[in-house]
């Protein structure tokens, strides 16, 4: 048989069998990962690449433990994240979602096992910590019509079959997100389910070395995005005929080409739309001399969330003293809620403790003080002090954890809002601003 070139070349032919995170350099691999050109600006930057099949490891072993403390025989996750956690695979991300068609059982001896769509069992396969793939756990309506409860019991007699196997006769098992008709059958066939949602957040709240390096990475590729955005709009927003989708799109190209895979929200808005805040993009023509503000909510590189906000003035004028000061204040507000950030303190006393907005921004603060961000925005939520509710969070912050630190500033009946945000590694001694990407000059009353 001939071996022809396009069955053998390489995803970058100046690298070997492996690409820099030890993935295989193989143009028709199943894996996906970053591209080319996100492993050239990498090295450019004189980043460290991750080692995937340690970062794959670290998650799992973390999870198997976290099974273990709690005296679990095993947990059973249908969260298209978690089973990104788990398994480091991916299979239509968005549909499954609302369609919850995987799952993923880890047991407590670290036997794993994925359930995943008929005609893709091989979509995991090159992560040997999966054990076996299967199918079958699809149990909602639009899949199972009225025989819903009857593929719910074939699952779960798969489930505990697993558990017996690897688990004996623990059958405390935590679930995360399970439909109904699953749920029964748990219980129905002896199951004392669990919250499997605390599990998964606390896992995923300590990141391994690995997976900061792969942070890092998937900041840079979304930061030069939000750079070419900014460019785009400076260049077209003046000409007067560019919409917030115009802008907005830019960032979503610009993601997947550097190997990113989606943005979870359309948080982009132009002059008025910014105020109140959370109004989505869409076809405004943005004027010169306004304000431009987002939220990327970026899940890029590696699966890794970037969840940054700026707010940039567009224009050939200077914005008003009015929005110069919600900008500082803002700024303000962030970095001195920066400073409190090291291990050891609590989400209450980063509640108690908090800068204070002044009374006219109050109204329209934004829904939190800081929130975790890993593989998407995630445990914990630190709140302000009036919408804090006592003993939610009692959690102290602990080195590895990842915080994203916020502030939406804007009257209510105003003309504008400033949104602004950093992401936030919490070291072993305080912190490290992840966040490189500047803050507009013109409205930090800098030009």
């Amino acid at each position: 048989m001939n071996e022809h070139f396009r069955d053998t070349r390489k995803i970058d032919p100046t690298k070997g069998a492996t690409l820099g995170d030890g993935s295989p350099n193989d143009n028709n691999r199943v894996e996906i990962g970053p591209t080319q050109l996100a492993f050239a600006e990498w090295e450019a930057a004189g980043l460290t690449l991750p080692n995937l099949a340690k970062m794959r490891k670290f998650r799992l072993d973390r999870l198997t433990k976290a099974v273990q403390d709690r005296g679990y025989g095993g947990i059973l996750m249908f969260d298209p994240l978690n089973i990104r956690y788990a398994t480091d695979s991916t299979n239509m991300q968005l549909w499954n979602t609302h369609n919850p068609f995987r799952a993923v059982l880890v047991c407590a001896d670290g036997y794993m096992v994925i359930w995943d769509y008929k005609n893709s069992p091989f979509l995991s396969e090159f992560n040997p910590l999966v054990r076996e793939q299967r199918s079958g756990a699809s149990m909602f309506y639009f899949s199972s019509g009225d025989k819903g409860a009857q593929d719910a019991d074939a699952f779960v007699s798969e489930v505990a079959e697993l558990i017996r196997k690897h688990a004996g006769d623990n059958k405390r098992l935590a679930v995360d997100k399970i439909m109904v008709a699953g749920l029964r059958a748990l219980e129905t066939a002896g199951f004392e389910v669990m919250e499997g949602e605390e599990v998964t957040e606390k896992t995923r709240a300590i990141k391994g070395p690995d997976e900061i390096l792969a942070m890092r990475c998937a900041n840079h590729a979304c930061e030069t995005s939000v750079r070419a955005m900014e460019d785009f709009a400076r260049a077209n927003v003046p000409l007067g005929n560019t919409s917030e989708d115009d802008i907005w799109a830019v960032l979503h190209a610009e993601n997947i080409k550097r190997g990113g895979e989606w943005i979870e929200t359309r948080l982009l808005a132009s002059g008025q739309r910014t105020n109140p805040w959370f109004q989505e993009c869409g076809p405004r023509i943005v004027q010169n001399n306004e304000i431009v503000a987002f939220d990327t909510d970026l899940i890029g590189s590696y699966g890794i969330c970037i969840d940054i906000s700026r707010t940039w003035w567009i224009g050939d004028e200077k914005p008003s003293d009015d929005m110069v000061y919600a900008m500082r204040h803002a700024h303000e507000h962030i970095m001195t809620n920066m400073e409190m950030l090291k291990p050891g303190v609590t989400i209450p006393e980063l509640t108690a403790n908090s800068h204070r907005l002044d009374d006219k921004f109050q109204a329209q603060k934004y829904g939190c003080l800081m929130h975790g961000v890993g593989l998407c925005d995630e445990w914990p939520l630190v709140a302000y002090p009036d919408k804090a509710v006592p003993g939610a969070f009692d959690y102290a912050l602990e080195p590895g954890m990842v915080i994203c630190v916020e502030a939406a500033v804007g009257e209510v009946g105003g003309a504008f809002s400033i949104k602004l945000e950093d992401q936030v590694l919490i070291t072993e001694d305080g912190y490290e601003n992840l966040s490189t990407y500047p803050f507009d000059k013109a409205l930090m009353g800098e030009d």
